[in-house]
């Protein structure tokens, strides 16, 4: 065979390949990352834009395998990127689960089993959230528990928040300075309280005795709200409180909790406005390579998984 023929064949292969490559299309993809406008992005892209901000908060769905996957790929290359720097926490646990954390993780004191047996953990904790929790253990990353004691916010519901203050400095210890800050002109807010009476109009139904013994209607309208907006505050709170100068705080929480600007986005803009705030929500929909224009804005990245998507649990 002639010298000018093996060029020629070798060019031929090397053709083949490139049109391949280009014409190879996987059309039925698990996830199609988006960014604000629609336009679909590269996770190295949004990994590069989420790592130029001081906080990410991942908003997951919690029964979503593509969230916890993606959580734990991403733990893994924003470690990569920022070292000693990097910080997780996340709304699944609770401040009064703070000692534990640091007894298991930092101290060595308690091994594993203890710690779960110990600890208030979700249902999924095992298959979802535990993988996160090794790799940061392994690691020495810092694991913070973000989220107010659950019986706090049950309580603010039932009595009003004006219950905080009767509680010792321990568990004021757990909670964002008070009086706490309420905006709930927030439109996450209100998308809450339109299903419900206004306060007003629960007492007037609370007087003619029309409340009936529906749980959702135990208390005040508004404190329902409250309940979920100290969450946030509490949140954010302890993100910045577990911050210094140089640190990065990667967040996972439920996708609400930071959808549209709103909620712990809200809040670390009025306790942290120096800290700049990344957004990633995943969501679902029919079609994952058409971008759902109702998701437009909702975050800095709109992570699409198809509606029918295996749940975790």
């Amino acid at each position: 065979m002639t010298f000018s023929r093996v060029v020629f064949l070798l060019l031929f292969m090397n053709f083949q390949q490139l049109f391949a490559q280009e014409k190879y299309c996987n059309d039925s993809p698990a996830f199609v990352i988006y960014d604000k406008e629609g336009q679909q992005v590269p996770y190295s892209a949004m990994l590069k834009g989420v790592s130029e901000a001081d906080v990410c908060l991942f908003g997951e769905l919690h029964d979503d395998p593509v969230s916890h996957w993606l959580e734990l790929r991403m733990i893994k290359n924003l470690h990569t990127l920022k070292g000693e720097k990097f910080i997780v926490g996340a709304e699944m646990w609770e401040r009064d689960n703070q000692l534990l954390l640091d007894e298991m993780m930092r101290d060595g004191l308690i091994d594993g089993p203890t710690y779960m047996e110990s600890s208030k953990l979700w249902p999924n904790m095992e298959t979802d959230y535990l993988p996160l929790l090794q790799y940061a253990k392994s690691n020495d990353i810092p694991f913070i528990a973000t989220n107010i004691p659950r019986r706090y916010a049950r309580i603010i519901y039932k009595k009003g928040i004006e219950y905080l203050d009767s509680l010792s400095d321990l568990a004021k210890s757990y909670l964002p300075p008070l009086p706490v800050h309420f905006n709930l002109d927030e439109s996450i807010y209100r998308i809450m309280a339109a299903p419900f009476p206004t306060d007003e109009e629960f007492e007037k139904m609370k007087a003619e005795g029309k409340t009936g013994n529906n749980p959702m209607t135990s208390g005040r309208p508004s404190n329902l709200v409250k309940a979920q907006a100290i969450k946030d505050a509490t949140m954010a709170w302890f993100i910045k409180e577990s911050m210094d100068e140089d640190s990065y705080f990667f967040h996972f929480n439920g996708e609400l909790h930071s959808a549209n600007y709103t909620a712990i986005y809200y809040y670390l803009g009025y306790y942290a406005p120096e800290l700049d705030v990344a957004t990633i929500s995943i969501v679902k929909t029919g079609d994952v390579l058409v971008f759902d224009e109702k998701n437009r804005e909702r975050a800095d990245y709109i992570i699409q998984v198809p509606d029918d998507m295996m749940k975790t649990y």
